[in-house]
């Protein structure tokens, strides 16, 4: 089973082109113009073991919103299509991931259904130069074109990096369980037969 995918987006403000790896190594190549997303990507793949290669160019002397909220779309599509019809796949994934002083839950549900759960308050509306409140746009988007449903939940925690950063590897953690195959489900891992 080859479970890896390609996908583009082109508009008048960005250009994202993709591709993922499910079963890959944790490697990643990322150029999205907008450096801590890169970084948080970079992380994503690495704990997810996926495989991933990412370029993006975007408006960003308007702001970064474009283009983090279109990587969040190609790279829903992408798993998505990476999953195709989801047979024999765990379907659920979670993650509690410390970080120094923080500590994220991240659950995911490969239902078919987008559903996005974002409980964190962090302080600074900054992290460098990147909007934090740009996290929860770059999952509500991935969440829409991977159709799956995620929760995100801050137990604890002060420094928004930490934050931030334990949510992109609980979430590569948490998919990658998800998208695991288990031997003991042959078929799609539901009992109305699709997801």
């Amino acid at each position: 089973m080859g479970r890896s995918a390609e996908a583009e987006r082109r508009t008048r403000e960005t250009q994202v082109k993709v591709r993922l790896e499910l079963d890959g190594t944790g490697g990643s190549e990322v150029k999205t113009g907008v450096g801590f997303l890169d970084h948080l990507l970079t992380l994503w793949a690495a704990h997810g073991g996926f495989d991933l290669t990412l370029q993006a160019t975007g408006d960003t002397w308007v702001d970064d919103h474009h283009t983090v909220e279109d990587v969040g779309l190609t790279l829903g599509t992408a798993l998505e299509q990476a999953l195709g019809e989801k047979q024999g796949i765990r379907r659920y994934g979670a993650s509690l991931l410390p970080m120094d002083e923080a500590l994220v839950r991240v659950v995911v549900d490969l239902s078919g259904r987008p559903y996005l759960h974002y409980d964190v308050a962090l302080a600074a509306p900054s992290i460098g130069d990147f909007a934090v409140e740009l996290v929860p746009e770059f999952l509500r988007a991935l969440v829409v074109e991977a159709r799956l449903a995620l929760h995100v939940d801050l137990l604890h925690g002060a420094n928004g990096h930490h934050i931030v950063e334990a949510i992109f590897k609980g979430l590569g953690r948490a998919l990658r369980e998800a998208v695991a195959l288990d031997p003991r489900v042959p078929g799609i891992p539901s009992t109305k037969g699709v997801l």
